[in-house]
């Protein structure tokens, strides 16, 4: 269905540094020693410590060039992985995670160096050789002992002959924190199971083995790997055990009360160690265990967190030891790197939790903490910043030129009286009397000493909507918001202090991952929707986007989804053939199957699809790579074989279970 087509200046303004609508300065600033360490986390978290402590554990959930030009060209695609440096000459031609950024190896369930694929599933290390399409070997990863399998959320970093296994546990046991124990209702009450964090160093060179691991009380958040260097991002809450209070509803407030005010005092005779996490490497008596330094750990200068963000440096090829902590005393949320820059994002904590008596609705933004990862050794804090609004993903962030951008939303509080639409669903599913007003900004943020500051923007984005995609290609963006149609906004950034919107496309549905083709256009992965905005199946979109916007090609599957609306490691463009291969299932029969499209300059037309058995559970397609002419799709069952052009089968191998 052909919409009007909006031009350049119809929506969104320009403007440079404007302190009117600017989130407030952030920057970090290092502690004097231990002790002034330990008095500030102990004040924080005082002050927000409540007659039930401080609420749940962590949530049971998750996961460039010296001259900063880090963007792909124009009518470029991201090209083999850092971790495959030196092995394109002997290995066959080979697709690479679907990274943000091709300086900064993202970690995913499958990995390949073109001579062998790594796959994760069933709880196992899964080696193939693709020469033979064999599974070559397996094995058996940490899991289990009351927590979510590591099948489940295992992810993994390939370079050379070492595989480094991120593995979250998660906790499957409820927290009932409010249960006096024993009817001692002063009585301290242990913990609940915490998150934990394994990384466990495989060495690939002959018949996998262990040869490290480390463990810690974290909440993994995200890695980035350059060359044979990781960065891992985890974050932690303080060990600390608090009482119950009474449960007598005749006294239930002045039980709280002295609570609160119990539980202050616990916290003010706490060690440091309950703040700073323990990071334990080996077993047994063979067991070391590094914490961050005083020295390395920060605040932001307007607060202190009561929770701990950690940055560890780990080298593949050196093993597991010291990983070097970094502590921030505050959250964080999203990681975007580009192989000389790591940046981690979150919220304040006083724009995160329950509200809190006498504590009215705050403007939402989020801060931007950035390091120098140039070196191999311990990142190096630059700069931090903040920006009004939330983020989608990292795929809102890129760094060019020497300057971030930045694309979020804002929302406005609902008025009292009225209830907000999830934000899952799409907004139309709510009456739109009831919709909360939002609208889209584009921030350029550039260093000044340790502060990232606004040098540019573009608002009025989307009003009413929100973003659902964002890409930054060089010095150009493109943005989509949606509702009940989507606009896909093109922003001009070539004057970081004047970006300014050159045209925007209205169709319906939304694109919810955008990807750039060989010859310049963009790529859309999204939902259909009608005039009312319902979705009603996967469309994939390609755009033009070399002057006026306009999409040349389109495919509808009615009544399916794509995991790539989500997870871009989901997605696979190989694009010296054009071929675009995303997993789908359809809700209603319960099934998934690996599309497979192919992409030109003027069209989309279909392939075919490659199933692995019925379709459901354990045969849902989550992956697929490329390895010479042989298309790889992946499942927890195991990973079939096919001819890349013709999808003719090759091979089935069932992967070993637990």
């Amino acid at each position: 269905m052909t919409l009007p087509l909006l031009l350049a200046g119809c929506s969104g303004s320009s403007a440079p540094d404007d302190k009117a609508v600017a989130a407030p300065p952030v920057r970090l600033v290092a502690y004097d020693g231990c002790d002034a360490l330990l008095d500030g986390l102990r004040r924080a978290t005082a002050e927000r410590v409540g007659p039930f402590g401080l609420g749940v554990p962590e949530p049971y959930g998750p996961l460039a060039r010296a001259d900063g030009e880090t963007a792909i060209p124009k009518g470029a695609v991201p090209g083999p992985s850092p971790a495959d440096a030196g092995r394109s000459a002997t290995a066959p031609q080979h697709s690479g995670t679907n990274s943000h950024e091709a300086g900064a190896d993202e970690p995913d369930l499958v990995k390949t160096d073109g001579r062998r694929i790594v796959a994760l599933a069933r709880g196992r290390l899964q080696v193939i050789d693709p020469a033979t399409r064999r599974v070559a070997h397996t094995l058996a990863l940490p899991g289990g002992d009351g927590y979510q399998a590591a099948s489940t959320n295992a992810r993994l970093l390939l370079s050379g002959d070492r595989a480094l296994v991120l593995t979250p546990r998660l906790p499957m046991v409820m927290y009932d924190g409010i249960r006096p124990r024993g009817g001692v209702e002063d009585a301290p009450r242990p913990g609940p199971p915490r998150p934990q964090t394994i990384l466990t160093l495989v060495d690939l060179s002959g018949a996998p083995k262990v040869i490290g691991s480390m463990t810690s009380d974290t909440v993994y958040v995200d890695a980035r790997m350059t060359g044979s260097v990781a960065r891992v991002v985890v974050r932690s809450t303080p060990r600390i055990d608090f009482p119950a209070p009474s449960r007598d509803p005749r006294s239930q407030q002045d039980a709280e009360r002295k609570a609160t005010e119990r539980n202050r005092e616990i916290v003010r005779k706490a060690p440091l160690d309950a703040w700073l996490p323990a990071f334990t490497v080996g077993e047994g008596s063979a067991a070391k265990t590094y914490r961050a330094p005083c020295e390395q750990v920060s605040r932001p200068a307007a607060y202190t967190g009561t929770s701990m963000l950690s940055v560890l440096t780990l080298d593949l090829s050196r093993g597991l030891g010291d990983p070097s902590p970094v502590g921030i005393a505050a959250d964080g949320e999203t990681v975007y790197g580009n192989g000389s820059s790591l940046y981690v994002t979150g919220t304040p904590p006083s724009l995160v939790g329950l509200p809190r008596k006498g504590i009215g609705p705050q403007p939402q933004h989020t801060d931007i903490h950035m390091f120098d990862v140039r070196g191999p050794g311990r990142p190096r804090y630059a700069a931090s910043g903040s920006v009004p609004g939330t983020l989608l993903n990292q795929y809102a962030l890129s760094e060019h030129g020497g300057n971030l951008r930045v694309a979020t939303t804002t929302t406005e509080p609902p008025k009292p009286g009225t209830q907000p639409p999830d934000p899952q669903s799409p907004a139309t599913q709510a009456p739109a009397t009831q919709a909360p007003s939002t609208q889209s900004t584009l921030y350029v943020l550039g260093r000044n000493g340790p502060r990232l500051d606004q040098v540019g923007r573009v608002d009025g984005l989307g009003k009413g909507e929100r973003i659902y995609s964002v890409r930054f290609i060089g010095a150009t963006a493109y943005v989509v918001t949606f509702r009940q149609v989507d606009p896909l906004y093109v922003l001009d950034l070539k004057d970081p202090r004047r970006p300014r919107v050159t045209g925007e496309l209205k169709i319906n549905g939304y694109s919810a991952y955008l990807h750039p083709t060989a010859d310049g256009k963009i790529l859309g992965i999204g939902r259909d929707a009608d005039a009312a905005g319902r979705t009603t199946g996967l469309l994939a979109s390609l755009f033009d986007v070399g002057g006026t916007p306009r999409r040349v090609a389109s495919y509808r599957l009615p009544g399916a989804a794509s995991a790539s609306d989500f997870e871009p490691h989901a997605f696979l463009y190989w694009p010296s053939t054009g071929l675009t291969v995303v997993p789908v299932s359809r809700p209603e029969a319960g099934t998934s199957e690996a599309l497979a499209l192919k992409v030109t300059g003027s069209g989309i037309s279909k392939v075919g699809t490659v199933r692995h058995g019925d379709g459901s559970g354990a045969d849902s397609v989550q992956r697929s790579l490329v390895v010479g002419d042989t298309l790889w799709t992946f499942s927890d069952a195991g990973a079939r074989a096919t001819d890349a052009a013709t999808l003719a089968d090759r091979a089935w191998l069932p992967f070993a279970q637990r």
